[in-house]
């Protein structure tokens, strides 16, 4: 059984800087090709970024592009998102997801079937 569990969510100044991390277990996590997607109140659950099963191709979301960060270390098990110049509609709860079939590209994680951790909430205030 997949497990994903987010942490590193809270409150951050517009213009500040704040890293999520999402721990997974129940199958090869070096496999499988991660991301992230966020939702915001009233709006729909949009992709943000996503990360090959090696580590070696990323793909982003325009409105993130040259801000966030993504990255996994599969001896840890775990993806991290590095969010910095943080503007105030990147609030929204943080989803990391698995894709469901191994060794994709990080272009077919929006699209194609995941596997949901509980989310994280991120809030940026001015």
């Amino acid at each position: 059984q997949v497990q994903l569990v987010e942490s590193g969510g809270g409150l951050v100044q517009a213009g500040g800087s704040l890293s999520l991390s999402c721990a997974a277990s129940g199958r090869t996590f070096g496999n499988y090709a991660m991301g992230w997607f966020r939702q915001a109140p009233g709006r729909e659950r949009e992709f943000v970024a996503a990360i090959n099963w090696s580590g070696g191709n990323t793909y982003y979301s325009d409105s993130v592009k040259g801000r966030f960060t993504i990255y996994r270390n599969n001896a840890k098990n775990t993806v991290s998102l590095e969010m910095n110049s943080l503007k105030i509609e990147d609030t929204a709860v943080y989803y990391c997801v698995q894709h469901v079939q191994a060794k994709t590209s990080a272009t077919t994680v929006p699209g194609g079937q995941k596997y949901w951790g509980q989310g994280t909430q991120v809030t940026v205030s001015s």
